[in-house]
């Protein structure tokens, strides 16, 4: 199959003023590498998955791909043009869909958002209004058209924003973080729209980047690791957990609090993490032997008097194979989108 995206040597560095007084003075300006000469081929037709935390370079990338941004070195080739000299042919092949809900002219109606769109991308008369037509009847939406964006909820949005990527019923998508922030029933909606309609019927070529490991390992033929702005591996998700050298994976979930480096003087630990959702810690550990390590870490919890809620061995996932190689967690989100 023919490649739809290549990606070769791209590096993407932003500049920050590290002070107040050294922006006044104008001095010493620090750098962030967002993109590390990312190397990705991605085949027309598949779905392809780019699975970071935030921070990891995941949004630059797409902006890279969709024009948004121009990076510092390195080409970015769609359908085999290269976009810096064809950036209207990549436009006319790309639609974008981001995360949140900033597309969208919230006191307009569904249908005046995307008759507004259609004109942008040279649609008009019957040809627009059969396009929207269907769009609206395929995302479940005809029922609330004329209703402005504002009253929708959430999820209602994001599959407003995904008929406005699809107006011009582009070879290429770019998904970023599609279902992030909705509810379980909009963003399972979500999921089985790409699945079933754009990859199965339509046989779009998607580019899909999330943090959500699940949805990465259901939808994704192949998945790119990315941290740091450097692309870690590329395999197909069961691959990837047959990697891991270690067959068993212990999860501890606790209340309480603990630091980090309490867990780093476990001897045999080859890598682990911590994070905390809903006030529930979970820590993760890979190493050799669990049983080796438990007491250890049992005692440790129990000096800083916390409360064990469940220990178990799993069978590793994809998070626990990016642990395995990055000693990050896809859940321990920077501050920072890049």
């Amino acid at each position: 199959m023919n490649p739809a995206i290549e990606v070769i040597g791209v590096t993407k560095k932003f500049k920050r003023r590290t002070s107040l007084l050294r922006y006044i003075f104008k001095k010493e300006k620090k750098e962030k590498i967002a993109l590390d000469n990312v190397n990705l081929t991605i085949k027309e037709g598949e779905l392809f998955g780019l699975l970071g935390p935030n921070g990891a370079g995941k949004t630059t990338l797409v902006r890279c791909i969709a024009t948004l941004l121009i990076p510092d070195k390195g080409e970015i080739r769609i359908l085999g043009k290269d976009i810096s000299k064809n950036p209207n042919f990549a436009r006319r092949n790309i639609g974008l869909l981001t995360s949140g809900e900033r597309t969208l002219y919230w006191k307009l109606s569904a249908i005046d958002n995307l008759r507004f769109f259609a004109a942008l991308y040279g649609l008009s008369g019957k040809e627009r209004d059969k396009r929207i037509d269907f769009l609206l009847e395929l995302l479940e939406l005809k029922d609330f058209a004329d209703e402005r964006v504002e009253k929708y909820s959430s999820g209602m949005k994001q599959k407003l924003s995904l008929a406005r990527a699809l107006l011009h019923d582009p070879k290429i998508l770019l998904l970023d973080e599609p279902t992030l922030g909705l509810d379980p029933a909009f963003a399972r909606f979500i999921r089985n729209f790409i699945k079933e309609e754009l990859i199965k019927k339509q046989r779009k070529t998607i580019l899909l980047t999330t943090h959500y490991m699940d949805e990465a390992d259901e939808l994704c033929e192949e998945i790119a690791f990315i941290h740091n702005g450097k692309i870690i591996d590329v395999k197909t998700p069961e691959e990837f957990k047959k990697s891991i050298p270690h067959k068993d994976v212990l999860e501890i979930r606790f209340l309480g609090f603990i630091e980090k480096e309490d867990f780093q003087k476990i001897s045999g630990v080859e890598n682990f993490t911590l994070f905390s959702e809903n006030g529930i810690w979970t820590a993760k550990f890979i190493c050799k032997d669990t049983e080796v390590i438990l007491n250890d870490i049992l005692s440790i919890l129990n000096s800083k008097k916390c409360k064990i809620l469940s220990v178990v061995n799993l069978e590793p996932t994809l998070e626990d194979v990016f642990i395995y190689h990055t000693g990050k967690s896809l859940k321990e989100d920077t501050t920072e989108k890049l």
